[in-house]
């Protein structure tokens, strides 16, 4: 699609929402001609053109569109700038998003910026705006500003009148960011709202109003879902587009949204990878009254049975399997019990979930006990995700074995993935600093291309050596000892655990060293912000899951920096590589000194899900060393079994990914036909 065809659905939606109450992009499944072409593309002529040519050059051009009017509008007033600012919509609309146009809007909005909350967009932000109103996914190192960067695309495309959403991963970095930026957008006239978790639905319609609105991906997706079931049973687009045929009004009263125009996703790659594995479901309360004793019975007769023998665990898959004697084995155990257990094929299901409840799914890894109550932890990001559960009696399950007050099973309403919800955009963009791993996948599935953003300054970040131990308790006592060593230097450290267990773990170690440390986990996510920010401070040492404070700046303390700045240890491989260098973006920010290392060990989850027997090898050529980490030629092995390990990890995932996709697609033209919603 060109850029002026763009510039065109901008100015009229309605071209590519006809039979949506809302505008959005009609989503249509490519034929077999096209995805031929579209693989041909992204897998020749892309990476070719890629290499050839800087794909950022494209991008300074409009570093000379911005320069040309910074001295004339730095001479304007206030109540000048402002009407500049409102003449802005019809030329932005009669121009599009041209660069001499938006050279010049830009240097309005730095202006602004310089005055409403004292700093400038520099070289590389603007490259970073202008990318992102393109229509890329910028991938901008850690620290490099990416939530100012996004202040010029988000103000032009509402300068220009239409919504924009800036969407996000958690609620606190939604209102923390809609709260810094409000100054320079109400200096231009435009008003800010912020959707989170919590919110009753005029506030939420409210807030969707604005002509920014800040939010979480998750509470925009199930917003939206609600927008579908809301619109009810003729709510479908054969429904809609029957009913304009007759004349009939669409009505939007219950919607709380206006439209799916422009949106920036920040943090992109874990929102449009990490997240996307699962799909979004909207559901409603449901189930059987007796839901705790069939649950207590589906566990007791999910004990009694044999692994290997009655049933198979794919650990890489989190997937269980019956065998022929397990089945067996459920109907003698199911004799005399009633209900879901009359049923051969529903007693199954339901005992394999037990399984999958007492074998898959960890305490403080899956999911943590808090007042009771089971909450999701987020493996992509370590957080809790509230008001969440899990569907087809799992949720139930696991807090029957976890002994706590089942609630209520919850049945589906409305389902959807990230990939379909955020194709439907008229103008899509995001920015993270990782994604170059994705890129193929990001292009294919979002249609965006991924272009990396040159640092403000030199990178001064430092690559300690690799230490693998081999056993947990041996990585444990090798951190505690680098840690001592740091802390004596009157250095900060930042470690970086997988899991809630994990990070309780070298907890405990460091607190029987007596080496004083800030521990943060889905169990404190409350005051996450306040413990990264302090994690600068000399001879601070900060215990962190996934999360880190992303997005949250780690500020040195002064002498810090003259000591090495922060150091950053890594304590277990995650499954996507994307994950462990953004750890290592904790440190050495915007030029600042830093250093980072993995201390890792091989009884860690990512080998014993994807390498278990090669695991066995490097152990034994590792020998007895000191502390029990491996070196030699062990190591060389070592990081090919790393490098295998990721990778079969990360084509899972793309799998479950694409599975999920190919579902949701075809259940959305079953329900189409038969005239329902999603």
């Amino acid at each position: 699609m060109t850029r002026g065809t763009r510039e065109a659905i901008l100015a009229d939606p309605s071209v590519l929402a006809a039979g949506r109450p809302y505008s959005e992009r009609s989503e249509k499944e490519p034929g077999p001609h096209d995805k031929i072409a579209e693989y041909l593309l992204a897998n020749t002529i892309r990476p070719v053109s890629a290499w050839l040519r800087d794909p950022a050059r494209g991008l300074r051009l409009i570093e000379a569109h911005t320069a040309r009017h910074d001295t004339s509008f730095a001479t304007k007033s206030d109540v000048e700038l402002l009407a500049l600012a409102r003449g802005m919509r019809s030329r932005l609309r009669r121009q599009g998003f041209v660069p001499s146009l938006v050279g010049e809007c830009f240097a309005l909005i730095r202006e602004a910026a310089h005055r409403t909350l004292g700093k400038r967009h520099y070289p590389s932000q603007l490259m970073a705006g202008w990318g992102l109103l393109q229509g890329k996914l910028v991938e901008m190192a850690t620290g490099e500003g990416k939530t100012f960067a996004a202040t010029l695309p988000v103000c032009t495309v509402a300068l220009a009148g239409y919504p924009v959403h800036v969407i996000t991963v958690n609620d606190y970095l939604a209102s923390r960011d809609a709260e810094e930026m409000r100054p320079l957008y109400e200096f231009l006239g435009l008003t800010v709202g912020t959707v989170v978790q919590g919110m009753e639905r005029p506030e939420r319609r409210a807030a969707y109003a604005c002509s920014i609105t800040y939010c979480t991906n998750k509470e925009l997706a199930f917003d939206y879902l609600r927008d579908g079931v809301a619109k009810g049973q003729g709510g479908s687009r054969l429904h809609l587009a029957l009913g304009k045929l007759r004349g009939d009004a669409v009505q939007a009263d219950g919607l709380v949204l206006r439209g799916l125009y422009f949106a920036i996703v920040d943090e992109a790659d874990s929102v449009f990878i990490d997240e996307a594995r699962t799909p979004l479901i909207l559901s409603a309360s449901g189930g059987p009254a007796d839901e705790a004793e069939v649950c207590e019975r589906a566990l007791a007769v999910a004990a009694a049975l044999t692994a290997g023998d009655d049933y198979k665990v794919e650990l890489a898959e989190r997937h269980i399997e019956l065998t022929d004697a397990g089945r067996t084995s459920i109907t003698s155990l199911s004799k005399g019990l009633d209900g879901i257990f009359l049923s051969a094929r529903a007693r199954e299901e339901f005992v394999t979930q037990a399984l999958v409840a007492r074998i898959l799914f960890r305490r403080d890894e899956h999911y943590v006990v808090v007042e009771g109550k089971i909450q999701i932890v987020d493996e992509s990001t370590g957080r809790v995700m509230a008001d969440r559960s899990w569907e087809r009696g799992l949720h139930q399950l696991i807090e029957v074995k976890e002994g706590c007050e089942t609630t209520e099973r919850r049945e589906t309403l409305a389902r959807l993935t990230y990939q379909r919800l955020f194709r439907r955009y008229l103008r899509l963009s995001g920015m993270t600093g990782t994604a170059r791993e994705v890129s193929r996948e990001i292009r294919s599935v979002y249609g965006l291309d991924v272009v990396r953003i040159p640092l403000h300054r030199p990178s001064r970040r430092v690559f300690d050596t690799e230490i693998v131990c081999a056993t947990r308790d041996e990585k444990w006592r090798a951190v505690a000892n680098t840690i001592a060593r740091l802390v004596a230097e009157g250095r900060p450290v930042l470690v970086g655990t997988r899991s809630v267990g994990a990070s309780e773990d070298i907890s405990a170690v460091l607190t029987a060293r007596g080496i004083r440390h800030a521990l943060l986990n889905a169990k404190q996510d409350d005051i996450e912000a306040e413990v990264i920010a302090a994690a600068g401070q000399a001879s601070t040492v900060t215990v962190a899951t996934n999360m880190a404070g992303r997005g949250t700046d780690i500020a040195l303390a002064p002498g810090v920096a003259e000591r090495g700045g922060l150091h950053v240890i890594l304590t277990e491989f995650h499954d996507s590589r994307r994950v462990d260098r953004q750890l290592f973006g904790r440190c050495a920010r915007q030029g600042d000194p830093g250093s980072c290392t993995s201390i890792v060990s091989l009884e860690d989850d990512l080998y014993a899900v994807y390498a278990p027997k090669a695991t066995g090898l490097v152990k034994r050529l590792g020998g007895e060393a000191a502390l029990g980490q491996i070196s030699g030629a062990a190591r060389l092995v070592h990081g090919w079994l790393r490098r295998m390990a990721q990778r079969s990890a990360e084509r899972r995932s793309k799998e479950i990914r694409m599975v999920n996709l190919s579902q949701d697609r075809r259940l959305e033209q079953t329900l189409a036909f038969s005239g329902r919603g999603e």
